[in-house]
């Protein structure tokens, strides 16, 4: 019963992103756009009004030097989420993307991606929420051509807050999965 479960919640997944890599379209879309980006490897920029426009990259174009290079998605290492939900955020969708094509381009790189929530909730659903908000990640990744046996996942709830706080900042910046390579 639990595959079957595990089969509905992958197609309906993915038809929708089938459907909507389908529909080709607009190049440029605002930040609080939330349509499906497409699963073609992109590479991303901000434009001076705010939006993010997408340019089409060969997922063989990125290298172990556009980790960190501030221009590269790859630096994207941070997928922040809205309270209480495991949602990767469209604006967070091209970032997730390009990790993707670096993984399926580089088999041999292995990476974890770290679960977290914010303080409220027990000390139980909060680690729920980690475990999957990280496996939501690594669902999309996987969906844009990673392999599974590339990324591993861990979920570490409430226990390692990137900010020390009991206010709404606070929560927001510890409600996130981290890529860690």
């Amino acid at each position: 019963m639990k595959i079957l479960i595990n089969v509905i919640k992958a197609v309906a997944f993915i038809i929708p992103v089938i459907l909507l890599s389908a529909c080709g379209g607009s190049e440029s879309v605002t930040k609080s756009d939330e349509s499906v980006a497409t699963v073609e490897d992109r590479s991303i920029g901000e434009g001076e009004d705010g939006t993010m426009s997408h340019g089409t990259m060969d997922s063989a174009g990125f290298d172990s030097s556009d980790l960190n290079d501030p221009d590269s998605p790859l630096s994207i290492r941070v997928i922040y989420f809205e309270y209480d939900s495991d949602t990767v955020l469209a604006d967070y969708r091209p970032a997730v993307e390009a990790h993707a094509a670096y993984l399926a381009s580089h088999p041999e790189t292995v990476i974890t991606l770290e679960g977290h929530a914010d303080e409220r909730g027990s000390r139980e659903y909060n680690l729920a929420l980690g475990e999957r908000r990280a496996n939501a990640l690594k669902q999309q990744m996987v969906l844009m051509g990673a392999s599974p046996d590339q990324i591993t996942t861990v979920s570490y709830g409430e226990e390692r807050p990137a900010e020390d706080g009991h206010d709404e900042e606070a929560y927001s910046l510890n409600r996130r999965a981290e890529i860690v390579y």
